[in-house]
Protein backbone atom coordinates (compact mmCIF):
# COMPACT_ATOMS: atom_id res chain seq x y z
CA UNK A 1 0.00 0.00 0.00
CA UNK A 2 1.68 3.52 -1.11
CA UNK A 3 -0.01 6.66 -0.54
CA UNK A 4 -0.93 7.71 -4.24
CA UNK A 5 -3.12 11.42 -3.70
CA UNK A 6 -3.00 13.93 -0.61
CA UNK A 7 -5.81 16.64 -0.97
CA UNK A 8 -5.81 19.87 1.24
CA UNK A 9 -9.26 21.56 1.28
CA UNK A 10 -9.61 25.10 2.75
CA UNK A 11 -12.86 26.16 4.39
CA UNK A 12 -13.60 29.68 6.26
CA UNK A 13 -17.32 30.86 7.88
CA UNK A 14 -18.14 33.67 10.27
CA UNK A 15 -18.98 33.23 13.72
CA UNK A 16 -22.69 34.93 14.30
CA UNK A 17 -21.03 37.32 16.94
CA UNK A 18 -16.79 37.95 17.54
CA UNK A 19 -15.68 36.29 20.53
CA UNK A 20 -12.93 37.68 22.70
CA UNK A 21 -10.82 36.01 25.59
CA UNK A 22 -8.35 37.89 27.84
CA UNK A 23 -5.95 38.53 24.68
CA UNK A 24 -7.27 38.16 21.26
CA UNK A 25 -10.88 38.65 19.29
CA UNK A 26 -12.20 35.99 16.52
CA UNK A 27 -14.99 36.49 14.11
CA UNK A 28 -14.36 33.73 11.89
CA UNK A 29 -13.65 29.75 11.99
CA UNK A 30 -11.14 28.26 9.52
CA UNK A 31 -10.38 24.56 8.62
CA UNK A 32 -8.23 22.84 6.55
CA UNK A 33 -9.55 18.97 6.03
CA UNK A 34 -6.33 16.75 5.22
CA UNK A 35 -7.54 13.27 2.79
CA UNK A 36 -4.72 10.80 2.15
CA UNK A 37 -5.36 8.30 -0.61
CA UNK A 38 -3.54 5.40 -1.06
CA UNK A 39 -3.17 3.12 -4.22
CA UNK A 40 -5.65 -0.10 -2.86
CA UNK A 41 -8.53 2.32 -2.58
CA UNK A 42 -8.47 3.69 1.21
CA UNK A 43 -8.65 7.09 2.45
CA UNK A 44 -7.81 8.77 5.66
CA UNK A 45 -8.73 12.16 7.34
CA UNK A 46 -7.22 14.67 9.17
CA UNK A 47 -7.54 18.02 10.93
CA UNK A 48 -5.63 21.46 10.22
CA UNK A 49 -5.52 24.91 10.54
CA UNK A 50 -5.33 27.48 7.88
CA UNK A 51 -2.52 30.48 8.66
CA UNK A 52 0.17 30.87 5.89
CA UNK A 53 2.86 29.07 7.06
CA UNK A 54 1.32 26.19 7.89
CA UNK A 55 -0.05 25.54 4.57
CA UNK A 56 3.31 25.94 3.22
CA UNK A 57 4.57 23.57 5.42
CA UNK A 58 1.78 21.12 5.12
CA UNK A 59 2.02 20.94 0.75
CA UNK A 60 5.91 20.69 1.36
CA UNK A 61 5.46 17.43 3.53
CA UNK A 62 2.31 16.19 1.56
CA UNK A 63 4.84 15.98 -1.34
CA UNK A 64 7.36 14.28 0.06
CA UNK A 65 4.48 11.69 1.28
CA UNK A 66 3.31 10.66 -2.23
CA UNK A 67 4.56 6.79 -2.80
CA UNK A 68 5.34 6.44 1.26
CA UNK A 69 3.66 3.59 2.95
CA UNK A 70 1.41 4.99 5.06
CA UNK A 71 1.15 2.66 7.95
CA UNK A 72 4.93 3.59 8.39
CA UNK A 73 3.71 7.03 10.80
CA UNK A 74 6.88 6.87 13.45
CA UNK A 75 9.21 6.65 10.04
CA UNK A 76 7.17 9.53 8.70
CA UNK A 77 7.40 11.67 11.98
CA UNK A 78 11.02 10.82 12.18
CA UNK A 79 11.63 12.21 8.52
CA UNK A 80 9.60 15.52 8.88
CA UNK A 81 10.58 16.67 12.37
CA UNK A 82 13.92 17.60 11.68
CA UNK A 83 14.74 20.93 13.07
CA UNK A 84 17.96 21.72 11.07
CA UNK A 85 15.31 21.27 8.11
CA UNK A 86 12.29 22.49 8.55
CA UNK A 87 12.36 24.09 12.62
CA UNK A 88 11.39 22.76 15.54
CA UNK A 89 7.78 24.25 16.62
CA UNK A 90 4.85 26.33 15.30
CA UNK A 91 3.65 26.00 11.67
CA UNK A 92 6.14 23.16 11.25
CA UNK A 93 4.95 20.23 13.85
CA UNK A 94 1.12 21.54 13.01
CA UNK A 95 1.23 21.03 9.36
CA UNK A 96 3.21 17.54 10.23
CA UNK A 97 -0.05 16.86 13.25
CA UNK A 98 -2.58 16.94 10.19
CA UNK A 99 -0.96 14.80 8.14
CA UNK A 100 -0.14 12.21 11.26
CA UNK A 101 -3.80 12.27 12.19
CA UNK A 102 -4.93 11.19 8.56
CA UNK A 103 -2.40 8.96 8.15
CA UNK A 104 -3.86 7.42 12.08
CA UNK A 105 -6.85 7.15 10.49
CA UNK A 106 -5.87 5.50 7.83
CA UNK A 107 -4.49 2.53 9.27
CA UNK A 108 -7.91 1.93 11.49
CA UNK A 109 -9.80 1.97 8.52
CA UNK A 110 -7.41 -0.47 7.17
CA UNK A 111 -7.56 -2.90 10.51
CA UNK A 112 -11.41 -1.89 10.79
CA UNK A 113 -11.61 -0.12 13.55
CA UNK A 114 -12.01 2.77 15.63
CA UNK A 115 -8.23 3.78 16.80
CA UNK A 116 -8.35 4.35 20.64
CA UNK A 117 -9.05 0.18 20.22
CA UNK A 118 -5.75 0.10 18.41
CA UNK A 119 -3.91 2.22 21.24
CA UNK A 120 -5.19 0.25 23.73
CA UNK A 121 -8.71 0.46 24.11
CA UNK A 122 -9.55 2.48 27.76
CA UNK A 123 -12.86 3.61 27.35
CA UNK A 124 -15.75 4.70 25.60
CA UNK A 125 -17.50 7.39 27.16
CA UNK A 126 -15.29 10.64 28.22
CA UNK A 127 -16.69 13.38 30.78
CA UNK A 128 -16.32 17.15 28.94
CA UNK A 129 -16.23 20.09 30.03
CA UNK A 130 -17.86 23.36 27.97
CA UNK A 131 -15.42 26.19 27.07
CA UNK A 132 -17.78 29.57 26.89
CA UNK A 133 -17.54 32.62 28.87
CA UNK A 134 -16.55 35.11 26.19
CA UNK A 135 -16.28 38.46 26.80
CA UNK A 136 -18.85 40.60 24.30
CA UNK A 137 -19.79 43.69 23.75
CA UNK A 138 -22.89 44.39 26.10
CA UNK A 139 -22.33 41.13 27.69
CA UNK A 140 -22.77 41.74 31.66
CA UNK A 141 -22.78 39.59 34.42
CA UNK A 142 -26.60 38.98 34.24
CA UNK A 143 -26.16 37.68 30.47
CA UNK A 144 -22.90 36.25 31.61
CA UNK A 145 -24.56 33.92 34.86
CA UNK A 146 -27.73 33.18 31.88
CA UNK A 147 -25.08 31.79 29.30
CA UNK A 148 -23.11 29.90 32.24
CA UNK A 149 -26.29 28.38 33.77
CA UNK A 150 -27.93 27.54 30.89
CA UNK A 151 -24.77 24.80 30.06
CA UNK A 152 -25.16 23.11 33.23
CA UNK A 153 -28.95 23.07 32.65
CA UNK A 154 -27.99 21.10 29.11
CA UNK A 155 -25.78 18.41 30.98
CA UNK A 156 -22.77 20.13 31.85
CA UNK A 157 -20.78 19.05 35.02
CA UNK A 158 -17.77 21.50 34.08
CA UNK A 159 -17.60 24.97 32.89
CA UNK A 160 -14.68 27.54 31.68
CA UNK A 161 -14.70 31.26 31.24
CA UNK A 162 -12.60 33.78 30.13
CA UNK A 163 -10.32 36.12 32.29
CA UNK A 164 -7.61 38.63 31.68
CA UNK A 165 -9.07 41.04 29.54
CA UNK A 166 -10.39 43.72 32.47
CA UNK A 167 -8.78 44.64 35.62
CA UNK A 168 -8.45 41.78 37.93
CA UNK A 169 -11.22 43.37 40.79
CA UNK A 170 -13.73 43.31 37.31
CA UNK A 171 -13.04 39.53 36.53
CA UNK A 172 -12.82 38.73 39.94
CA UNK A 173 -16.58 39.97 39.96
CA UNK A 174 -17.30 38.20 37.04
CA UNK A 175 -15.84 34.86 38.53
CA UNK A 176 -18.01 35.21 41.61
CA UNK A 177 -21.12 35.85 39.60
CA UNK A 178 -20.55 32.45 37.63
CA UNK A 179 -20.21 30.50 40.85
CA UNK A 180 -23.31 31.61 42.35
CA UNK A 181 -25.21 31.07 39.21
CA UNK A 182 -24.10 27.10 38.48
CA UNK A 183 -23.80 26.53 42.02
CA UNK A 184 -21.25 24.45 44.65
CA UNK A 185 -21.23 21.34 42.78
CA UNK A 186 -20.58 22.16 38.98
CA UNK A 187 -16.42 22.45 38.38
CA UNK A 188 -15.35 25.87 37.27
CA UNK A 189 -11.99 27.05 35.28
CA UNK A 190 -10.87 30.11 33.99
CA UNK A 191 -8.67 30.81 31.26
CA UNK A 192 -6.47 33.49 30.64
CA UNK A 193 -5.11 33.18 27.31
CA UNK A 194 -2.03 34.02 28.87
CA UNK A 195 -2.69 37.45 29.48
CA UNK A 196 -0.95 37.99 32.28
CA UNK A 197 2.39 38.04 34.03
CA UNK A 198 3.19 36.43 36.78
CA UNK A 199 2.05 38.82 39.47
CA UNK A 200 -0.96 39.76 37.75
CA UNK A 201 -2.21 35.58 37.68
CA UNK A 202 -1.52 35.81 41.54
CA UNK A 203 -3.04 39.06 42.42
CA UNK A 204 -6.14 37.07 40.75
CA UNK A 205 -5.48 34.17 41.68
CA UNK A 206 -5.23 34.98 45.57
CA UNK A 207 -8.50 36.76 45.16
CA UNK A 208 -10.40 33.86 43.80
CA UNK A 209 -9.09 31.26 45.16
CA UNK A 210 -12.33 31.18 47.81
CA UNK A 211 -14.59 30.05 44.92
CA UNK A 212 -13.69 26.74 44.64
CA UNK A 213 -12.07 27.33 41.14
CA UNK A 214 -10.65 23.85 39.23
CA UNK A 215 -8.25 25.16 37.56
CA UNK A 216 -6.13 28.46 36.02
CA UNK A 217 -5.32 28.18 32.43
CA UNK A 218 -2.43 29.68 30.22
CA UNK A 219 -1.90 32.47 33.27
CA UNK A 220 1.17 33.47 31.44
CA UNK A 221 3.43 33.06 28.68
CA UNK A 222 3.51 29.89 27.47
CA UNK A 223 7.91 30.15 27.71
CA UNK A 224 7.76 31.87 31.26
CA UNK A 225 8.33 28.51 32.89
CA UNK A 226 9.64 30.66 35.92
CA UNK A 227 6.42 32.72 35.97
CA UNK A 228 4.64 28.96 36.28
CA UNK A 229 6.99 28.32 39.34
CA UNK A 230 6.67 31.42 40.67
CA UNK A 231 2.75 31.50 40.31
CA UNK A 232 2.79 27.63 41.66
CA UNK A 233 3.78 28.42 44.89
CA UNK A 234 2.01 31.52 45.70
CA UNK A 235 -1.70 29.55 44.98
CA UNK A 236 -3.92 26.50 45.91
CA UNK A 237 -5.59 27.01 42.55
CA UNK A 238 -3.98 24.02 40.41
CA UNK A 239 -2.64 24.98 36.99
CA UNK A 240 -3.08 23.95 33.35
CA UNK A 241 -1.47 24.63 30.09
CA UNK A 242 0.30 23.29 26.91
CA UNK A 243 -2.04 23.94 23.93
CA UNK A 244 0.83 26.72 23.23
CA UNK A 245 3.25 23.99 24.00
CA UNK A 246 4.70 21.87 21.45
CA UNK A 247 6.46 17.96 21.10
CA UNK A 248 6.89 15.67 24.21
CA UNK A 249 10.63 18.04 24.60
CA UNK A 250 8.47 20.89 25.37
CA UNK A 251 6.05 18.99 27.43
CA UNK A 252 9.07 17.90 29.29
CA UNK A 253 10.44 21.12 30.60
CA UNK A 254 6.66 22.17 31.53
CA UNK A 255 6.31 19.43 33.34
CA UNK A 256 9.73 19.90 35.40
CA UNK A 257 8.48 23.89 36.62
CA UNK A 258 6.61 21.51 39.10
CA UNK A 259 3.87 23.63 39.06
CA UNK A 260 1.31 22.62 36.23
CA UNK A 261 -1.34 19.73 37.06
CA UNK A 262 -3.39 19.05 34.09
CA UNK A 263 -1.38 19.28 30.93
CA UNK A 264 -3.50 20.52 27.34
CA UNK A 265 -1.89 19.18 24.75
CA UNK A 266 -3.20 19.73 20.84
CA UNK A 267 -3.43 16.71 18.74
CA UNK A 268 -3.83 18.93 15.67
CA UNK A 269 -0.19 20.84 16.80
CA UNK A 270 0.99 17.14 18.19
CA UNK A 271 -0.71 14.62 16.20
CA UNK A 272 -1.24 11.38 17.34
CA UNK A 273 2.39 10.26 17.46
CA UNK A 274 3.26 13.06 18.98
CA UNK A 275 0.28 13.10 21.74
CA UNK A 276 0.55 9.38 22.89
CA UNK A 277 4.11 10.42 24.01
CA UNK A 278 2.89 13.13 25.86
CA UNK A 279 0.13 11.65 27.63
CA UNK A 280 2.86 8.24 28.68
CA UNK A 281 4.79 11.20 29.77
CA UNK A 282 2.30 12.77 31.71
CA UNK A 283 1.06 9.61 33.37
CA UNK A 284 4.49 8.68 34.63
CA UNK A 285 4.94 12.27 36.31
CA UNK A 286 0.78 12.02 38.04
CA UNK A 287 -0.48 14.23 35.41
CA UNK A 288 -3.70 14.53 33.56
CA UNK A 289 -4.30 15.42 30.33
CA UNK A 290 -7.18 17.83 29.10
CA UNK A 291 -6.60 18.12 25.49
CA UNK A 292 -7.31 21.86 23.76
CA UNK A 293 -9.42 22.66 20.93
CA UNK A 294 -11.53 21.05 18.91
CA UNK A 295 -12.61 17.76 20.32
CA UNK A 296 -13.12 15.41 17.25
CA UNK A 297 -9.31 15.41 16.73
CA UNK A 298 -9.27 14.26 20.99
CA UNK A 299 -12.05 11.64 21.03
CA UNK A 300 -10.03 8.07 20.08
CA UNK A 301 -6.87 9.64 22.39
CA UNK A 302 -8.56 10.25 24.84
CA UNK A 303 -10.70 6.74 24.86
CA UNK A 304 -7.43 5.29 25.09
CA UNK A 305 -5.44 6.81 27.66
CA UNK A 306 -6.05 6.10 31.47
CA UNK A 307 -5.05 9.61 32.74
CA UNK A 308 -7.66 11.43 30.53
CA UNK A 309 -9.46 13.98 32.72
CA UNK A 310 -11.66 16.07 30.78
CA UNK A 311 -12.42 16.58 27.20
CA UNK A 312 -12.73 20.41 25.65
CA UNK A 313 -16.44 21.20 24.34
CA UNK A 314 -17.25 24.13 22.24
CA UNK A 315 -21.31 25.22 22.61
CA UNK A 316 -23.41 25.43 19.65
CA UNK A 317 -23.60 29.66 20.37
CA UNK A 318 -20.29 30.08 18.73
CA UNK A 319 -20.21 28.37 15.63
CA UNK A 320 -23.22 28.07 13.47
CA UNK A 321 -21.84 24.76 11.59
CA UNK A 322 -21.95 22.96 15.26
CA UNK A 323 -22.72 19.46 14.82
CA UNK A 324 -22.53 19.61 10.45
CA UNK A 325 -18.41 19.99 10.10
CA UNK A 326 -18.05 16.04 10.87
CA UNK A 327 -20.10 13.27 10.09
CA UNK A 328 -20.09 11.45 13.69
CA UNK A 329 -20.54 14.01 15.95
CA UNK A 330 -21.00 13.30 19.17
CA UNK A 331 -23.86 15.32 21.45
CA UNK A 332 -23.11 16.21 25.22
CA UNK A 333 -25.20 13.95 26.87
CA UNK A 334 -27.30 14.97 30.06
CA UNK A 335 -24.36 13.11 32.34
CA UNK A 336 -21.78 15.87 30.91
CA UNK A 337 -20.25 13.19 28.91
CA UNK A 338 -19.63 12.24 25.06
CA UNK A 339 -19.34 8.82 23.43
CA UNK A 340 -17.01 8.41 21.55
CA UNK A 341 -18.25 7.23 17.47
CA UNK A 342 -17.86 3.44 17.00
CA UNK A 343 -16.40 3.89 13.50
CA UNK A 344 -12.94 2.86 12.21
CA UNK A 345 -10.37 5.54 12.47
CA UNK A 346 -10.70 8.73 14.18
CA UNK A 347 -14.66 9.94 13.75
CA UNK A 348 -13.34 12.70 12.15
CA UNK A 349 -14.72 12.35 8.70
CA UNK A 350 -15.98 15.82 7.18
CA UNK A 351 -19.14 16.21 5.63
CA UNK A 352 -18.21 17.37 2.77
CA UNK A 353 -21.60 18.55 1.41
CA UNK A 354 -22.29 20.46 4.46
CA UNK A 355 -18.94 22.44 4.20
CA UNK A 356 -19.25 22.50 0.68
CA UNK A 357 -20.38 26.38 0.62
CA UNK A 358 -17.61 27.31 2.73
CA UNK A 359 -14.39 26.12 0.60
CA UNK A 360 -12.23 28.56 0.33
CA UNK A 361 -9.86 26.73 -1.63
CA UNK A 362 -8.46 23.26 -2.23
CA UNK A 363 -4.90 21.71 -3.48
CA UNK A 364 -4.22 18.72 -4.70
CA UNK A 365 -0.98 16.51 -4.69
CA UNK A 366 0.07 13.59 -6.48
CA UNK A 367 3.08 11.87 -8.53
CA UNK A 368 2.40 14.47 -11.59
CA UNK A 369 2.56 17.36 -8.98
CA UNK A 370 0.79 19.90 -7.48
CA UNK A 371 -2.80 21.85 -8.84
CA UNK A 372 -4.54 24.13 -6.44
CA UNK A 373 -7.74 27.23 -6.64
Amino acid sequence: MKIERITLSRYRWERPLPITNGMHTYSAVQHCVVRIDTDDGLTGWGIGGCKQGELEHRERFARRLIGRDPLLTEAVWAELWMPKKFGRRGFETRALASLDLALWDLKGRRAGMPVHQLLGGFRTRIPTYVAGGYYADGKGLKELQAEMAGYVERGARAVKMKVGAVPVAEDVARIRAVRRAIGPDVRLMIDANCAYRAYGAAQLARRAEDQDLFWFEEPVQPDDYDGFRRLGAATTVPLAAGENESTIFGFRDLIATQAVSILQPDARHEGITGFMKIAALAQAHGLDICPHGDQQAHLSLMAAIPNGLMIEYYPREFDPMHGRVYRHTPLLRDDGTVEVPDVPGIGAEPDEEALAPYRTGVTVIDASGTAAD
